[in-house]
């Protein structure tokens, strides 16, 4: 029965957690990442950072609620990333309540101090008429002044080959991403009996599905196949991120390939971008079934030439 009282609230509100740092002996390049602490506090940070994509489990209860399964199928998750948060630090999702029948949300998660982490959308279905977090960024960027680490790549640019991927749990995802979907589901923030090998059966789709942060994992442990990077050595860091699924979800033990391309290139004062986008076909019908839009932004003070390159570029 629905309630005859008024909704007072105008967000759903989940629970402080406190996500767990994997990435710590995260390797590209042949160096160490940002979420290696002697790397991050080289760079001023405090300590290596929680990836960003890790929050993302926190608001699957929540737009589970709002959207039902439809979530798990047709959901779209679009967020700018606006401070890192490190081990030990609590987390808190908040998701806007929608008009009844909407499509598209406003969702944003702070500390417990209410410093804030993320700010993005999220919606189920096409939502053509609502463009999201990343796409409006996207329209608003200005070409950059003068590219140095990005300084060979180009809009338009494709990936070197088509990946081939597929995530079981047991599976070690390599050196970008050095633990198995069973070390995350041990310490997930937002445990889902759909995502193990037992309450998989029990799903919907008969089988265990992949969590909404681990399909950055997914997506993201066979990158360097693509040759989409910028100059080495040099230290980058996850900016904003939007994950779409088309016809999901995606599932353990399935195969999929991969096709990346460069969509936008930019920079601010500290970094340089590269927004890729990466679209997943399930195999063996090539159907696609997903999308995942990337700002990789890459810290001009890691690049060890940074300074005498823009100086012989003219950039100086």
């Amino acid at each position: 029965m629905t309630s005859p009282f008024p909704t007072t609230s105008l967000e759903l509100c989940g629970p402080l957690r406190q996500p767990r740092q994997m990435l710590a002996q995260q390797k590209y390049d042949g160096h160490k990442s940002i979420h290696d602490d002697a790397m991050a506090e080289g760079l001023g940070l405090r300590a290596g950072p929680i990836e960003g994509p890790t929050h993302f489990s926190q608001f699957d209860p929540l737009l589970f609620q709002v959207f039902g399964q439809a979530w798990f199928e047709s959901g779209c998750i679009s967020a700018h990333y606006q401070n890192m948060v490190v081990e030990g630090e609590s987390v808190r999702a908040f998701v806007e309540r929608p008009a009844p029948g909407a499509s598209f949300v406003r969702l944003r998660a702070e500390k417990a101090d209410g410093t804030p982490v993320l700010q993005g959308t999220a919606s189920v279905g096409d939502a053509a008429s609502h463009p999201h977090e990343l796409q409006q960024r996207i329209a608003k960027l200005r070409a950059p002044n003068g590219l140095v680490i990005n300084r060979d790549l180009k809009v338009g640019q494709r990936g070197a080959v088509v990946e081939k991927i597929r995530m079981g749990f047991d599976q070690h995802m390599g050196d970008h991403y050095p633990f198995t979907l069973a070390d995350k589901l041990a310490v997930i923030t937002e445990p889902c009996d759909w995502y193990t090998p037992e309450g998989g059966k029990r799903s919907p789709w008969g089988r265990a599905i992949i969590p909404t942060e681990m399909i950055s994992v997914l997506l993201g442990s066979t990158s360097a196949e693509a040759q989409l990077g910028g100059r080495t050595p040099a230290v980058g860091l996850f900016a904003g991120q939007e994950i779409r699924l088309v016809k999901g979800p995606l599932f353990v033990d399935a195969d999929y390939e991969l096709e990346r391309e460069i969509i936008a290139l930019s920079e601010s004062a500290r970094t340089e971008s590269v927004w890729i986008r990466t679209k997943v076909y399930e195999m063996p019908s090539r159907t696609l079934v997903a999308e995942m839009i990337l700002n990789g932004a890459t810290m001009k003070a890691s690049y060890p030439r940074y300074e005498a390159e823009a100086r012989e570029l003219g950039l100086a």
